[in-house]
């Protein structure tokens, strides 16, 4: 029988940054999911925190050295791996000099938006999706968590309109307690629109802050898991009552009942297509 193909892009996983409900979460979700018998890859930001001797991380030369083009600038991609041995999982990391080796965390001491954050989102996310289809690995499902994974599922739709890659590809978005404060640059809407975004994506991101980024992404999302115990209750109810996301699935603070329901949500949205 066919192994169901589970992507996981994540905003923290423990041990490569201190722990916290997202990182823990994004440490141990892919491993549990890989215990039941799914094929998993999993993708991190290299942010420059990240100890490339303590973690042991080496560069994938097949599948670096490609250039992206960020607001009319080619772009180092640079992919690393690492492994985290108690869970026999590979962690695969998006790195870039500008980006991530010379800039720090995301957000500074008061969470408000640190520079060049609207380039880096859009690098992480192009980034590993042309990554993964580097790998030739077409995933049955991409669950992405944090709000820096949150332009994933605008450029699974610009990779499609190229070749379809990601066609029948299912999408689940974790809301989680990481809320920032001020906006993004107003340049990242011609910076999008240079990559190819609708009407629609410019009017889904207008404001360009946390709750419409997070909102745009449980917009286009099939699944939303409430992965904390504190989500933002405007973002639980807008999920809940956007008509395409007929799977909702809410916050259990049992890790083990909770990491099997998000399975069994796998398994409904990706239905059929296990064979393909």
């Amino acid at each position: 029988m066919a192994k169901a193909r589970i992507l996981y892009v994540n905003q923290e996983i423990t041990p490569y940054v201190p722990e916290t409900e997202n990182s823990i979460f994004g440490r141990h979700l892919p491993a549990r999911s890989q215990e039941l018998g799914r094929d998993i890859r999993v993708f991190m930001p290299r942010y420059n925190t990240v100890s490339e001797r303590k973690h042991q991380l080496h560069e994938v030369i097949r599948l670096s050295g490609m250039n992206l083009i960020i607001n009319n600038c080619d772009h180092q991609l640079i992919i690393k791996v690492g492994s985290i041995t108690a869970a026999r999982m590979q962690v695969y990391f998006i790195d870039n000099e500008e980006y991530f080796i010379k800039s720090g965390p995301l957000v500074d001491e008061n969470r408000e938006l640190l520079e060049n954050a609207d380039e880096r989102i859009l690098f992480f996310g192009r980034g590993t999706l042309e990554a993964v289809r580097k790998l030739a690995w077409q995933p049955h499902l991409i669950h992405f968590t944090g709000w820096f994974s949150c332009m994933v599922p605008f450029y699974m739709r610009r990779i499609n309109k190229e070749n379809a890659f990601f066609k029948d590809t299912k999408t689940v978005f974790t809301i989680t307690d990481d809320a920032f404060t001020g906006q993004f640059a107003e340049s990242m809407e011609k910076k999008m629109k240079t990559d190819g975004a609708t009407a629609k994506d410019l009017r889904l991101l207008q404001g360009l802050d946390y709750m419409t980024l997070c909102k745009a992404a449980i917009t286009y999302a099939n699944g939303v898991v409430i992965g904390t115990k504190n989500p933002n209750p405007e973002l639980v109810a807008f999920a809940k009552e956007t008509k395409n996301n007929k799977y909702i699935l809410d916050y259990n603070d049992n890790q083990s009942e909770f990491f099997e329901q998000i399975n069994k949500l796998y398994d409904s949205l990706i239905g059929n297509n296990i064979n393909n």
